[in-house]
């Protein structure tokens, strides 16, 4: 089922997300289907659990659009649950991201290049991986979401503020996009 996708704005954004708690695992695979069917259908590398209103740690990340790139990402397609970012390693590079609650935003962001990463599988099967380049671009990313923490929250002060008026557009529901959001500050009865 697809999943109304929050917009900027939106309280669950910033919020710390909670651990999924053994007896809160029955329903995990499904949400985690809905994740993935709501991901593509925005068209989107990767979702967080806040981003679709539930503040829980976990996302789902499919990596394979970038594997004429990094040939290794061919069938690179997650689901991280409880994650928890070990370390992060290298010289950080810049690369042009966007987000799904954030449409039609895209700004420059410096990341590092590998991260080593503690987290359960869709099963809750305990893993701890390394992942480089840009898979580990897209979990640093998805990861921000379930520590409260947005890719604009990267940028410097001043191109926040020249994005202010977009990113407040965008909260009330002043932006177009191909699949179903829920605004925070839309006025209500439209």
């Amino acid at each position: 089922m697809k999943l109304p996708i929050v917009a900027y704005g939106d309280p669950v954004l910033r919020k710390k997300a909670a651990d999924f708690e053994a007896d809160e695992t029955a329903e995990l695979k499904q949400l985690i289907a809905d994740m993935y069917e709501t991901m593509y259908s925005a068209r989107g590398v990767g979702l967080a659990a806040p981003q679709v209103g539930l503040s829980k740690r976990l996302f789902v990340v499919d990596a394979s659009p970038f594997d004429d790139e990094e040939p290794e990402l061919k069938d690179f397609k997650k689901a991280f649950v409880n994650a928890q970012i070990v370390e992060e390693n290298g010289q950080e590079w810049n690369f042009n991201e966007g987000c799904l609650s954030i449409p039609d935003v895209r700004e420059d962001v410096s990341r590092k290049p590998e991260v080593l990463l503690s987290y359960y599988d869709e099963n809750m099967v305990h893993h701890q991986e390394t992942f480089k380049g840009m898979a580990a671009r897209i979990i640093q990313h998805e990861y921000d979401h379930i520590e409260g923490k947005l890719f604009t929250d990267k940028l410097s002060p001043l191109r926040k503020r020249l994005l202010e008026k977009r990113l407040n557009d965008i909260s009330r529901g002043a932006v177009k996009v191909d699949y179903k959001m829920k605004f925070p500050a839309a006025k209500k009865g439209r």
